[in-house]
């Protein structure tokens, strides 16, 4: 608390009650604030917070405002057209990170946050009520309105006894900077994601007949499905006509899993249509997909949510979520395109950076570290191509992947259709080729396990347990630090004037008019490498660039089968 006192004139506390139907930016019911150096209280309902043009408390440089979960009071902000605060201290985030990695009974919201701490709170079945009663909707009588207003200031209150349990684990200048990307998170979660909204209507409206056409259109070239169900023993044909090499549980029966069908599908790409069909089968409900009156989509980033400190929001309600197919429904708004950019191979790029390793680093600085990586290892001659080599590029790529994702032996034989003892083979040419990688990576490792914590370059804090997964820990520094990447990169973009609509793993999703389309690509390649050198100590990752003018769309060519049949399909019952 003192290091907060001593930087920032102004402590506030806020909490806001709105409403936020699907798709939509949030609808603000009321306001209740405290500043902790005054001892001042706001207490705002709808109509007056309306008729405001700026924030009733201070948010300049000398204030902080405090949350839980900012996003949704900076959301807010948004709504009624207020400035942004100059600096947010997110308790939610801050509790997360004091805790990740633990287990939580009473889990990560603020009454959990408070349990923790042994603090106490308005029961659960009341404040369900009350956000019953917010999400309801108005009107609202005196009574529920009275209601309302003194369940956001328990809210408040909550804040502040929580501010005092979290206070003596801040580091300020990196919780500072976590809340300066809730900042961005809000900014994005209000522009969205734009779609092609009459296609989705005719999607959602032809559904459930196009379903049985979709699977015999698809399953003629693979004869495993009848009377609309997969069925194992027909696979089992085709995969052995086709020689492929399925994995197996212990009991002998194949692994049907998804992630199986997406390790099978990068290696044998003849399964990714039927990956795709299963996956739409299992996961796609197009109703949950969360879409505004606007067209676009929105929903709640959930940053911070994953240990790595990665986004993790709705599979179900966010676009890139479910089966890749329906990403074809993103699509620019007329006059304007989106540019999707992506990093290029930036785990390897990370591990390298960090571990110093000089191979490494040579490798990713090719523009082919796959290829590179068999050079160094001795399994392609000097002069090899990406074209004359695809085969054993394909295989080191695999590798790589592998090692970055905490594969073993027996995922990587899956992914390249060869024997466990030929992908052992390859592991240890990345062991014997990239020694200072792994050399590094068990320092992290034994790190870890004698202290109990890991962290990113920014403070990200993994907290290790009894029966620690090992391959999670060695991959920790390049998913958390990757997570900072992203999370500054959207930083400095969306404070640069870039319309991010999404982040997206190691990507981001953009849009300007067409006129300006190639500036904010610029700006935004020049953040990502900015925030790529700020993580990395001054190594620079390359980006790459996919555009999509209106009126294309964005396209997946992983899903590009999967969705002309459904729309062939479509075009026959019209």
């Amino acid at each position: 608390m003192k290091a907060l006192l001593s930087r920032f004139r102004h402590l506030v506390l806020v909490d806001f009650e709105f409403t936020a139907p699907d798709g939509e930016c949030p609808q603000p019911i009321c306001l209740v604030a405290k500043d902790l150096a005054s001892g001042q209280v706001w207490q705002l309902w709808q109509d007056d917070l309306q008729a405001l043009s700026t924030p009733p408390y201070p948010s300049g440089e000398d204030s902080v405002l405090i949350a839980y979960y900012a996003s949704a009071e900076l959301g807010c902000h948004l709504a009624l057209d207020w400035v942004l605060p100059s600096h947010i201290l997110d308790l939610y985030v801050e509790f997360r990170n004091h805790t990740n990695g633990l287990t939580l009974p009473c889990g990560s919201g603020l009454l959990g946050a408070l349990a923790y701490f042994g603090l106490d709170s308005i029961g659960t079945a009341d404040k369900d009520a009350m956000r019953a009663l917010a999400l309801r909707g108005g009107p609202w009588s005196a009574d529920e309105q009275a209601a309302l207003l003194a369940y956001c200031a328990s809210d408040v209150q909550a804040l502040e006894r929580l501010l005092a349990a979290l206070a003596p684990h801040l580091d300020v200048p990196h919780a500072l900077h976590r809340g300066r990307y809730m900042v961005a998170a809000a900014r994005i979660e209000h522009t969205g994601i734009p779609l092609d909204g009459p296609a989705l209507r005719r999607l959602r409206e032809y559904w459930e007949p196009i379903q049985a056409r979709v699977i015999e259109r698809i399953d003629s070239a693979y004869g495993v499905y009848d009377d609309g169900h997969f069925r194992a023993a027909r696979f089992a044909g085709f995969l052995a006509a086709q020689g492929i090499h399925w994995p197996r549980l212990p009991s002998g029966a194949l692994d049907l899993k998804d992630d199986t069908f997406r390790d099978m599908a990068r290696a044998y790409p003849v399964i990714a249509p039927l990956r795709e069909l299963r996956a739409t089968q299992s996961q796609l409900r197009l109703s949950d997909l969360a879409v505004g009156q606007d067209g676009r989509n929105r929903c709640l980033l959930s940053a911070f949510r994953a240990r790595t400190g990665r986004n993790q929001p709705s599979n179900s309600r966010f676009i890139f979520g479910p089966a890749v197919w329906l990403r074809g429904l993103i699509q620019p708004q007329p006059g304007w395109g989106l540019a999707y950019i992506d990093w290029s191979q930036q785990e390897f790029g990370i591990a390298a950076a960090l571990s110093k390793d000089p191979l490494m680093w040579a490798a990713y600085l090719s523009g082919d570290p796959y290829l590179s990586f068999a050079k160094q290892a001795g399994a392609v001659p000097a002069e090899a191509t990406k074209r004359s080599h695809a085969s054993v590029r394909e295989q080191f790529k695999a590798c790589v992947l592998a090692v970055q994702y905490g594969m073993g032996a027996e995922s990587l034989a899956r992914r390249i259709g060869q024997p466990a003892i030929y992908a052992r083979e390859l592991l240890a040419l990345h062991r014997h080729t990239y020694r200072v990688f792994w050399a590094w990576s068990d320092a992290v490792l034994d790190y870890a396990l004698l202290k109990g914590t890991v962290w990113s370059v920014f403070g990200w804090t993994l907290h290790i347990e009894a029966n620690p997964n090992a391959r999670s820990i060695r991959n920790f520094p390049m998913q958390a630090n990757g997570a900072e990447l992203l999370r500054l990169a959207c930083c400095l973009a969306t404070e640069r004037g870039v319309r991010v609509c999404t982040p997206v793993h190691d990507a981001l999703l953009i849009e300007a008019p067409l006129a300006d389309l190639e500036a904010a690509i610029a700006t935004t390649q020049q953040a990502m490498q900015e925030a790529s050198e700020a993580v990395l100590g001054g190594f620079p990752l390359r980006s790459e660039v996919t555009q999509v003018g209106y009126p294309d769309r964005y396209s997946d060519a992983r899903g590009q089968r999967m969705w002309d049949t459904v729309w062939d399909v479509i075009e026959e019952l019209a």
